[in-house]
């Protein structure tokens, strides 16, 4: 599992003065409106357990994004989960290491994620292992969830049927193939099923989670000390606001992965 001990010391340390204060804080001065949110009641420490799912050929972004805000989660147990335990290497060459496997991986889950990627994810999607693997979980997992193109091995594994999701742009149509409802959004939530879009989604799909498994304030909280505070140079993050040049330049480099999308989908039995 990973070892999160020093972000825990750390965000332990920032919250003890909220909480060693938060007596006072209720007792506001005479004459003095107290409009501050009560600290004291910040569910703080927690006991989820979390397998994230890694692949060969998974966008490391799409993994690194979430388990940023999963880890600020103090008293949170991460397992990044693989068929064996030998390293794991990304589709931009970042190798990670896996701490469990399918068959050690805890039983019983708060949340289930997948990444997405290239290849690599429809070679994960179409591994009996993999699929066997996210059933048996999910069908447990208090969350079902993934990012970008990881909603494709929900898909496959029979996670998504009836339930809205969203995925990257260029394969979110395919998710119909699976019985689900292709939803255009950042963030998708449906029942226990949540869904990010594209790649850097992950960062608002982690805080997201944040929110959903303590609350609004916790999430705030790591946002700050994430200093996650978007402005991108460029207004090019999305279809609806990219140039048309960009857009049409950038669907048709993805033309091959959005067909092998639609085919992994109409082959499923849904």
């Amino acid at each position: 599992m990973i070892n999160i001990d020093r972000r825990t010391v750390t965000l332990l340390a920032l919250a003890a003065p909220f909480v060693s204060l938060a007596a006072a804080a209720q007792a506001p001065e005479h004459g003095t409106s107290n409009t501050s949110r009560d600290m004291s009641k910040v569910p703080w420490m927690g006991s989820e357990q979390i397998a994230m799912l890694i692949y060969p050929g998974m966008t490391v972004m799409d993994l690194i994004g979430p388990h940023c805000m999963f880890g600020a989660l103090m008293g949170v147990k991460i397992d990044l989960v693989a068929k064996s335990l030998d390293p794991v290497t990304s589709d931009a060459g970042v190798t990670i290491l896996p701490t469990a496997t399918f068959q050690t991986c805890p039983t019983d889950l708060t949340v289930l994620f997948a990444p997405g990627g290239t290849d690599g994810t429809f070679t994960a999607a179409a591994n009996p292992e993999t699929l066997a693997f996210m059933a048996d979980r999910g069908a447990r997992a208090k969350y079902i969830t993934s990012v970008c193109s990881g909603s494709l091995i929900l898909g496959a594994a029979g996670l998504l049927k009836g339930y809205k999701a969203t995925s990257h742009w260029s394969c979110r149509d395919a998710l119909a193939g699976f019985g689900a409802i292709p939803t255009d959004a950042r963030v998708v939530r449906d029942r226990n099923r949540i869904t990010g879009a594209g790649v850097t989604a992950g960062l608002d799909f982690g805080l997201s989670m944040v929110a959903e498994l303590r609350d609004q304030t916790y999430a705030e909280c790591c946002q700050l000390m994430s200093e996650y505070d978007p402005a991108p140079p460029f207004n090019a993050g999305s279809m609806k606001t990219a140039p048309a040049e960009v857009k049409t330049a950038m669907i048709d480099l993805v033309s091959d992965f959005s067909k092998k999308a639609k085919a992994l989908s109409a082959a499923a039995k849904y």
